[in-house]
């Protein structure tokens, strides 16, 4: 949601782990093969998740091209980069055979750099 914008919050991407080269099973598999040293509670990752489609690319960076072509919002806003101020949520959830379990949301305000 864009510092002081009146209107809700958008969606501005929306992707899946579907467009991963490896599984999430795969990285795993990996990892162990090659002697690391995994542990009950691990957290593993796989970083920025980018689809074939505009509304799939998972940073806003490569929504915008790099800052060249701003997302047009609502009320005549347009955004290219984060600001102070702007919030940001992240929600996810985990589906299979017709099955949702939400993993929640997370939200975070971009703050002025200290100094």
């Amino acid at each position: 949601k864009p510092v002081g914008s009146t209107v809700a919050p958008l969606v501005i991407s929306h992707t899946t782990t579907g467009h991963l080269h490896w599984s999430m099973a795969q990285q795993l598999a990996h990892h162990a093969s090659n002697g690391c040293p995994l542990e009950v509670g691990d957290l593993c990752a796989s970083g920025t998740i980018s689809g074939p489609t505009p509304g799939s690319l998972g940073c806003l960076l490569e929504l915008t091209q790099r800052g060249t072509q701003p997302l047009n919002l609502p009320n005549d806003l347009q955004l290219s980069f984060l600001r102070d101020g702007d919030t940001i949520i992240l929600r996810g959830y985990a589906e299979k055979n017709g099955v949702r379990i939400g993993l929640g949301e997370v939200h975070g305000t971009v703050l002025p750099a200290a100094g």
